[in-house]
């Protein structure tokens, strides 16, 4: 069997989509790589929905789609399958394994056995490498985590059958080859950042992109008013956990993204892609200084509107930065 290369990310899906395109051939993709040329950037908050009993809100695309576009154009064909039979679906991940094919597996995180009880939740688009198999246990590189680790059957069929919204119905995937040829990264880089720029800047739904951050800087001078004090705390905490627990969240996508400017730049010699990689790295800044202001409201130690406008007027500023550098992205020579 191929040896596994475990490397730690900050966030999962850009982890293993990175160690995957290592592992088969695709040499040099870290992290911010991946996010950047999978465009995974993002702003949402859908009104219609509540997750934890919080407002729905989410700093990255829709799980699964960082891979899928990063395979798409670095020209990676890929194998991607869900299943209805849990027998089925752990036979033909015993079947890749036998193959000596390391898969990423989409999971819940609430059973991860590995994970420390305060980061349990129910949470189903976690993503994990299973590179290997001895005897009962499957050989896990969850990227999250500093070292390798092992499940059981019982405890990987479990999770990736877990129930609830985004259920992974033993979602699989990976490259279809086993070693790839050399690809061209910055054609990769070009398209991944013209696709980001439009998700973000040209989106015409209203809580969706720039606009979304917005929308919820509104939402929040009504919240105080319409749910109370505490409600409208617990509120602001659910996007707390949805910038700072879950994946990387706001702040550390954006910083992320500017890692990511910054290594382009030695593929695309164009200062201006440094320029930018600051001026995310300030956005960063701001979104994490804007969880510290809701926490305290969180925890009661700034209850008044004032502090709920201090908190819109935060996320307005933080709009009116990331508008000013997409716009600055739509004035480069291949966006």
């Amino acid at each position: 069997m191929k040896e596994f290369k475990h490397i730690q990310s900050a966030h999962c899906e850009n982890g293993v989509t990175s160690n995957l395109m290592n592992f088969y051939g695709v040499k040099g993709i870290t992290e911010p790589l991946a996010f950047g040329i999978g465009s995974g950037l993002f702003y949402i908050h859908i009104p219609f929905l509540k997750i934890n009993g919080g407002p729905a809100i989410s700093y990255r695309s829709f799980p699964g789609v960082i891979f899928k576009r990063t395979s798409k154009l670095l020209n990676v064909p890929i194998v991607s399958k869900k299943f209805n039979s849990e027998e089925k679906a752990m036979d033909y991940l015993d079947e890749l394994l036998e193959e000596g094919r390391a898969t990423g597996c989409q999971v819940g995180v609430y059973n991860l056995p590995y994970f420390a009880p305060e980061y349990r939740f129910h949470f189903n688009a976690h993503n994990i490498i299973v590179y290997g198999k001895k005897g009962d246990d499957y050989l896990i590189s969850d990227p999250t985590m500093e070292v390798k680790t092992v499940l059981t059957r019982a405890e990987l069929q479990l999770v990736r059958f877990a129930k609830g919204p985004l259920a992974p119905k033993g979602h699989l995937y990976l490259p279809q080859k086993k070693v790839i040829a050399q690809v061209d990264i910055s054609q990769a880089i070009k398209k991944g950042i013209k696709k980001n720029y439009k998700f973000m800047y040209k989106s015409p739904v209203a809580f969706v992109g720039l606009s979304g951050i917005g929308y919820t800087a509104k939402q929040i001078t009504k919240w105080r008013a319409k749910l109370g004090v505490r409600k409208a705390g617990l509120y602001l905490g659910q996007i707390i956990r949805m910038q700072e627990e879950i994946g990387t969240g706001g702040g550390g996508f954006r910083y992320i993204y500017a890692a990511f400017l910054e290594e382009a730049h030695a593929y695309i010699p164009d200062d201006a892609l440094l320029d930018l990689s600051n001026d995310f790295t300030k956005s960063g800044d701001l979104w994490r200084n804007t969880a510290v202001a809701m926490a305290q409201v969180l925890k009661g130690r700034k209850t008044e509107q004032s502090d709920f406008l201090e908190i819109s007027e935060r996320l307005k500023e933080i709009e009116a930065l990331e508008r000013a550098t997409f716009k600055k992205i739509g004035n480069l020579s291949f966006v």
